[in-house]
């Protein structure tokens, strides 16, 4: 039986998250122009090492290295007919990373193809997202973060075959920019606000955002989510800072203290589960973990 996600917020307040996937197997030898899921089947062990290096870091949960695990992403690598095999591995090793007891997401990012430029059927997007979570699932994953969302009609479209063809709960983050008026909107030009209704509509457990942002920026989305729902759960993977260019490189300058300094007023404005996305590292979730523990010994006095 899968691990629940909304019985471990009943039970704690807040809840730890992983970080980085694609930093971290970098870091281990992954090439430009490699599929990251390739390693499921060619480097097992140094994935299950990320996962493992997470779960050592404080994480109550952690991901699956799937994020490009659909077949319209694999197919640029030439990988479509294994979407079944690498996405169940994904599973499988992060499950063998976690435990019995710690909660594995199985990762579903967007897939790269856009409904309304008909580059694709809403029949043929949802049957790729069936065939991706369906996968996850049986490697034994304990829910499904489909994430870095900027389309509602993807983003619906993923919510719906999770939840029509899996038993797990389901989360939906979507990415956010800041705009020159100083709200915030996906690159599709969808809000927080209007997020939160497309997809609590079709049965979303739990909400949120991911990328595009350091912690700082993520305090306003989830404020901006809060007015809309005060109590759907909050899931948010913020970046390590703003990326810059050194050396042909995307660098990440916020240092896990700096993260972490901003954990309080994160958890203040309604976030219940926090981690990390691009750039942070096991380090930023220690950090993560601790303030995060800090705040629940002080509720419980």
């Amino acid at each position: 039986m899968a691990n629940s996600l909304i019985s471990a917020l009943s039970n704690q307040k807040t809840l730890v998250s992983d970080g980085a996937w694609g930093t971290l197997l970098q870091e281990k030898g992954l090439e430009p122009g490699v599929s990251p899921e390739s390693w499921n089947i060619d480097f097992p062990e140094k994935v299950k090492e990320v996962a493992s290096a997470y779960i050592t870091a404080g994480s109550d949960m952690v991901e699956t290295n799937s994020f490009g695990g659909s077949r319209y992403k694999l197919a640029h690598f030439g990988l479509d007919d294994k979407v079944w095999e690498l996405n169940k591995r994904a599973a499988e090793i992060s499950r063998e990373a976690a435990g019995p007891d710690k909660i594995v997401l199985g990762s579903v990012g967007p897939t790269g193809v856009i409904l309304m430029m008909g580059e694709v059927s809403e029949d043929d997007l949802y049957e790729a997202f069936k065939e991706q979570v369906m996968a996850l699932a049986e490697g034994g994953a304990d829910a499904i973060c489909i994430e870095t969302m900027t389309a509602l009609d993807e983003a619906v479209l993923a919510i719906r075959a999770a939840k029509e063809n899996t038993d797990l709960e389901v989360i939906c983050t979507m990415t956010f920019d800041k705009t020159i008026q100083g709200d915030f909107r996906t690159m599709m030009g969808v809000s927080p606000e209007q997020m939160v209704e497309a997809l609590l509509a079709e049965g979303a457990d739990i909400i949120g955002t991911n990328c595009g942002n350091g912690m700082e920026n993520m305090i306003p989305i989830v404020e901006a989510i809060r007015k809309v729902n005060p109590e759907i759960p909050i899931l948010v993977h913020a970046n390590a800072g703003l990326p810059h260019l050194c050396e042909g490189k995307n660098i990440f300058d916020e240092t896990p203290e700096i993260t972490a300094s901003y954990i309080p007023d994160l958890i203040s404005a309604g976030a219940n589960i926090v981690g990390g996305c691009c750039g942070t590292t096991p380090e930023h979730i220690q950090g993560i973990r601790e303030k995060a523990q800090g705040i629940r010994e002080n509720d419980t006095e």
